[in-house]
């Protein structure tokens, strides 16, 4: 049995588990939920592909490329174009071209692009010399003004700048999880507490 491939082994475990009673494939299917708890499984591995998508297109995009994480088939279903061309498309942002078959995530750099043109930046905390006390005037100089940070060039520190859909935080708190296998409503939740 050692010395056999794979295919081979599957072909024995088959025609043994055929040839095994209903109360001894009852005790094979114990002693595999033991090694390989169903809980372990992953839900997009067993669903169809359309249901798995269909579960994905509720994310934000933020969301989404947390997912990309997890594994790579995640990272597969969350970087496909059926996504993020809905995403693209609610804010009217369109591709120039038809992308070929063999190109993937062109949608998602896409939406990258775009959000950086946008130049969405975190609301910065002024320096210390640039509070203005209400009294005073504040004295002006002949220095021309700075222009502010592109996305994605890094600040004056040397820090690369997170993309818009990152956070620094390792274990975000800005994202609302509702486990739908506790069967409790959002709302009910929110009255009991």
């Amino acid at each position: 049995f050692d010395k056999w491939t794979d295919g081979q082994r599957r072909r024995i475990l088959v025609d043994l588990l055929e040839r095994c009673s209903l109360s001894q494939q009852k005790f094979c299917a114990k002693q595999l939920q033991a090694r390989v708890p169903t809980e372990a499984v992953d839900f997009t591995t067993r669903l169809p592909r359309v249901l798995s998508l269909y579960i994905f297109s509720f994310l934000d995009p933020r969301s989404l490329c947390r997912c990309a994480q997890v594994s790579w088939h995640w990272k597969y279903l969350s970087e496909l174009d059926q996504l993020w061309m809905l995403k693209c498309l609610r804010f009217g942002w369109f591709i120039s071209f038809c992308p070929t078959p063999f190109e993937q995530g062109v949608w998602k750099k896409h939406y990258i692009e775009m959000v950086r043109e946008l130049r969405i930046t975190r609301p910065k905390t002024p320096a210390k010399d640039e509070f203005i006390v209400i009294d005073v005037q504040p004295v002006k100089s002949n220095v021309p003004d700075k222009e502010p940070p592109m996305a994605g060039r890094g600040t004056a520190r040397g820090k690369k700048e997170l993309p818009p859909w990152r956070s620094a935080d390792r274990n975000p708190t800005d994202t609302i999880r509702y486990n739908y296998l506790d069967n409790c409503d959002p709302i009910e939740q929110a009255r009991q507490a």
